[in-house]
């Protein structure tokens, strides 16, 4: 699955994406939909290189590239993705190739195809697909036990046989940037025994990779788990905001509603599992746990199974925006950690007949590591609100107040081959209206 387009020494002609510790180099590649804001542009498809976004549309109306990139092209050059999504991999591997030509350093075409870049600066993002679904996991072990030991509740037994899920709300998902209300909802408040209806008082971010789903399955057929990894189109960063108080009074004996449906976060570059390929690794599971029934199990899974992709969450309060102080670092993590790979949670989804469909969403669940510094939501940071986090303003945390932006970065990198990002996922608590 390694190729030429993760040669650790390939180099753009483009200056920006060669700077040493980019998020864009050309081994990198990701895909968004993007236009200039205020001068009447339609939406397209682009991909990132350097500080610059190659617009595909642009590319493809040249009419200079042969078949079959040229029609891989035409797809990835739309308004919505879901069409490139739909063609699977093969044709996602032409197109890779087909840009990595492109862009290569001493490529002929650099002379026409300067002129089909816009500045990153420029731009603004939209979805860069329809989601049809969103389904968001429940797969950090370490964040369940923490939450389990802060609310004095066991490991559920099912955890460590199924991937849990809930149907989450695909109409509130926004690009990296948004800005949304603090819901409200129903609250039960210590030592009342009545709910009552308000803002929430205990606002949340959850750091979780989006999966994005490319070529669907029919009706009642599964996703054999080693055919998994051929149905997802790549990863972004994913915030899935969380109202704790409303949570903890809508969740018995169903899942989340208010407190998950008013605001998800997603980043807009979809970094392709092509491009991840350098950086799987061995999944693997503790021998005295208990190990996943077979259709979740393969020894192809277990060899290349996980993805080691390093996140970091960042917060900056409206004092440090009003001091125009950077946002400070509050975790970092690795998908690594994950109990139930992306491969499973697509597995699973499908086993008991649903049918996922090109730019359906998945959630991977809150990601967070074996201790504390690595946990991926403010609840296990504060430790619901009993021991605050301490920020260099002077100021302090037990959950998020209006004003607040939240950022996610991504990045993966490996000995031998060359970093690439994420780019990342912003968004801000706005009051309640």
């Amino acid at each position: 699955m390694i190729d030429h387009t993760h040669d650790a020494s390939a180099r753009s002609w483009l200056p920006s994406a060669n700077v040493a510790g980019g998020d864009f180099p050309i081994q990198n590649l990701p895909l968004s939909v993007f236009r200039r804001p205020g001068v009447g542009e339609d939406w397209r498809g682009g991909v990132a290189i350097g500080d610059q976004v190659l617009d595909l549309a642009a590319v493809y109306y040249t009419h200079r590239l042969e078949m079959p990139v040229q029609s891989v092209m035409g797809a990835a050059a739309r308004s919505e993705l879901n069409a490139l999504m739909a063609l699977g991999r093969p044709a996602w591997r032409t197109l890779r190739h087909g840009l990595f030509e492109l862009l290569e350093a001493g490529s002929p075409a650099q002379a026409w195809l300067a002129a089909c870049l816009v500045p990153m600066a420029d731009v603004e993002f939209k979805l860069p697909a329809q989601i049809g679904d969103y389904t968001d996991f429940y797969t950090s072990i370490h964040h369940a036990r923490t939450i389990g030991t802060l609310f004095n509740m066991e490991l559920p037994k099912n955890f460590q046989w199924v991937p849990t899920a809930y149907h989450g709300r695909a109409s509130s998902i926004g690009i990296s940037g948004q800005a949304f209300r603090r819901p409200k909802g129903q609250r039960l408040l210590p030592g009342q025994s009545d709910p009552q209806y308000g803002p929430c008082t205990r606002l949340d971010y959850e750091l979780e990779l989006g999966i994005w789903i490319g070529p669907g399955n029919s009706l009642g057929e599964p996703v054999p788990l080693d055919l998994a990894d051929a149905r997802i189109f790549g990863l972004c960063l994913l915030n899935d905001w969380s109202a704790r108080d409303i949570q903890a009074w809508e969740m018995t004996p169903l899942g989340p509603f208010h407190a998950k449906n008013f605001a998800t976060t997603i980043s807009p570059w979809i970094v392709t599992m092509d491009a991840l390929e350098p950086f799987r690794q061995a999944w693997t599971r503790p021998e005295s746990d208990p190990q996943p029934l077979d259709y979740l199990d393969s020894p192809n899974h277990r060899q290349r199974g996980a993805l080691d992709v390093q996140l970091e969450v960042r917060i900056q309060t409206q004092q440090m925006k009003d001091a125009n102080a950077s946002p400070e670092t509050l975790s970092r993590t690795s998908f690594i950690h994950q109990y139930w790979s992306a491969a499973q949670m697509v597995a699973h989804h499908a086993a008991g007949g649903c049918n996922l469909r090109p730019g359906d969403l998945l959630g991977s669940g809150t990601i967070s590591g074996p201790t504390l510094d690595q946990a991926g939501a403010m609840m296990e940071l504060a430790l619901a609100g009993r021991e605050p986090v301490s920020l260099s303003s002077g100021e302090s945390r037990s959950f998020l107040e209006d004003g607040d932006t939240v950022v996610f970065k991504g990045w993966c990198e490996r000995e031998g081959f060359v970093r690439i990002g994420f780019g990342q996922n912003e968004g801000s608590v706005l009051p309640s209206c």
